[in-house]
């Protein structure tokens, strides 16, 4: 075979340390290189693309179109190649880093109790966590995982179901001795509904009245963005809000939230998921790793830790 004329994957490298630095010059002192050999290196780079990555008409080092979807593309192949000879060094046993992108309930509640656990079974990987109720781009994140409730909408990403949790209107009792308890659509809706500043899949709270589901939408004077934001405002008594039972079952149970107007309750669910980039059915163990665990230990659905826990056993680390 013959061998490759082109370092490619050295030359990617060295393209993605120049735009996470600012520059040739930086890169350059990176890899204690002169300037302008950075710079015929990244313009051998768009010959052979035949596409420009980069402008050079200011002195801050500015991507076209074409260089940031290239770069974005270099920094997942290259921690693939690093995960690639990770596994091969370690024998396919987690190791690495795990970028998890979650919304704050889910981290609040889920995941942060189970770092500890995890650690303890999993040493030699780490995580990076970033807490939002957002809906990232996981190649623009540069995130392996991302945990995302509600339905999910077409795409290429590949999604494990780690539970499903009824959604259910609370109060703290501060707010009902102030405004008494609603008994009733009606009175319902002259109560402060507390929400969300984003659209969702159902942007209002479905309520079950004379055999039919309506739609009534929150209508508080404070929004929020993201649902561990919402349950703050529901303890200082705010007003009511309409959270995952996940998140405020402790609440409840130690009657800091009250539940409210259960009888009205659809029964609806709200599935939780988490999603990853395919990778051809190659997942990083470290992925893996990280996947298996929630999907084991991600308390979501009432009983279900429990459950898991019973039948389940935390595999020893290879």
């Amino acid at each position: 075979m013959a061998r490759p004329s082109v370092n490619r994957s050295g030359e990617m490298e060295i393209f993605a340390k120049a735009v996470e630095l600012g520059g040739f010059s930086a890169a350059a002192r990176h890899y204690r290189m002169t300037p302008s050999a950075v710079s015929k290196l990244v313009l051998r780079l768009e010959e052979r693309l035949g596409v420009r990555l980069v402008n050079r008409s200011t002195r801050k080092l500015q991507l076209t179109p074409e260089g940031h979807a290239f770069y974005e593309r270099t920094v997942r192949i290259l921690a693939d190649i690093d995960e690639a000879e990770r596994s091969a060094s370690a024998g396919e046993s987690p190791v690495g880093r795990v970028r998890l992108n979650v919304n704050a309930s889910f981290g609040t509640h889920v995941l942060m109790p189970l770092v500890p656990e995890f650690r303890a079974h999993f040493p030699a990987v780490s995580l990076d966590i970033v807490m939002t109720d957002a809906v990232v781009d996981l190649m623009e994140a540069r995130a392996d995982v991302a945990i995302r409730a509600g339905p999910l909408k077409s795409s290429t990403l590949i999604a494990r179901k780690l539970g499903a949790t009824r959604m259910m209107i609370v109060a703290a009792p501060s707010y009902i001795e102030r405004y008494g308890m609603p008994s009733s659509l009606e009175e319902l809706k002259g109560h402060e509904r507390l929400g969300f500043c984003y659209a969702r899949a159902v942007d209002g709270w479905p309520l079950r009245t004379d055999g039919e589901t309506v739609v009534l939408p929150a209508s508080g004077a404070v929004q929020v963005s993201d649902g561990e934001g919402l349950r703050q405002l529901a303890l200082a008594g705010a007003g009511l809000a309409r959270l995952a039972e996940f998140t405020v079952r402790e609440d409840v149970s130690a009657r800091r939230l009250v539940p409210v107007l259960e009888d009205l309750n659809p029964g609806d669910l709200e599935e939780v998921h988490a999603v990853y980039l395919g990778q051809g059915g190659a997942l990083p163990a470290r992925v893996r790793a990280v996947l298996d665990f929630l999907a084991r230990h991600a308390r979501i659905t009432p009983g279900q830790d429990a459950r898991r826990r019973r039948t389940s056993p935390i595999p020893a680390p290879a």
